[in-house]
């Protein structure tokens, strides 16, 4: 339960948790960010990491302190553990408008009152979310995985954290950089071809992130790119990706 310091200067922190999944779970990367007291987790998943994550992230916080809890989509692994957090801390909610309503679904419904007035729904157009002096910007990954889906950008540090884009399956050290991009790819394309949409979204979205000034982009699930060559390599692949509705055909639509 060692946590990753991805940036650090006198008032501002981002770690991630890249080892909390144990047994048959897909591996997951939860990220914290914490500026001058306030702090931010991202897709702290369900019960396969409550318990860890909240013990390793009081080593930097104390839960009851959490300003925020920030989830990219509705998926289990992404934010399946809702009662807990609503339970053991006072943070906001934050989430895409599409799932305001489907999300107290995770919840018990006798702690319908304590998700009351903590829920927040992000346009589709995005938002700033304010922390400390700073914002974290929900920025629009619409239908690259999830119909209402957003990614995180952190203008201190310059990380992007995006979610299942960029996800990757590997064997060990997750939280180690990618080195070697045309080894790496294998790691991801089954993945993205099947759970991206299409190559439209993908060209859209790599062309806002060229926008950005990014340094570092940490998917959900395996290893960040890190450097302006690593991050130009997998934007490349990524706006040239043929996936999702790309490669289907009446064959996939028969009466089994």
């Amino acid at each position: 339960m060692q946590a990753n310091i991805l940036f650090q200067n006198d008032d501002h922190m981002v770690l991630t948790f890249s080892d909390l999944v144990t047994g048959e779970g897909i591996q997951s990367n939860q990220l914290a960010i914490i500026q001058e007291g306030h702090s931010a987790i991202f897709d702290p998943g369900g019960d396969l990491t409550y318990m860890p994550l909240s013990m390793a992230i009081t080593k930097y916080v104390k839960v009851k302190d959490i300003d925020y809890v920030i989830a990219t989509h509705q998926d289990p692994d992404i934010v399946s553990s809702l009662d807990k957090w609503l339970m053991y801390s006072e943070a906001k909610i934050v989430v895409s408008k599409l799932w305001e309503r489907f999300v107290p679904h995770l919840v018990p419904g006798y702690m319908k009152e304590k998700a009351e007035g903590r829920m927040v729904a992000i346009p589709d157009q995005g938002m700033d979310i304010p922390l400390a002096h700073s914002v974290i910007k929900a920025v629009p990954a619409h239908f690259l995985h999830s119909v209402g889906n957003f990614h995180f950008y952190d203008p201190v540090s310059k990380i992007l954290f995006s979610g299942d884009v960029g996800a990757s399956l590997v064997d060990d050290h997750p939280q180690r950089p990618v080195s070697d991009f045309a080894k790496h790819v294998s790691k991801m394309e089954g993945f993205h071809q099947r759970y991206m949409v299409s190559n439209k979204v993908c060209r859209l979205w790599a062309n806002m992130v060229r926008g950005m000034d990014v340094e570092m982009i940490v998917p959900q699930h395996g290893r960040p790119f890190q450097g302006q060559e690593m991050i130009s390599q997998f934007l490349g692949w990524f706006e040239r990706l043929e996936c999702g509705i790309d490669h289907l055909t009446q064959h996939h639509y028969r009466v089994p």
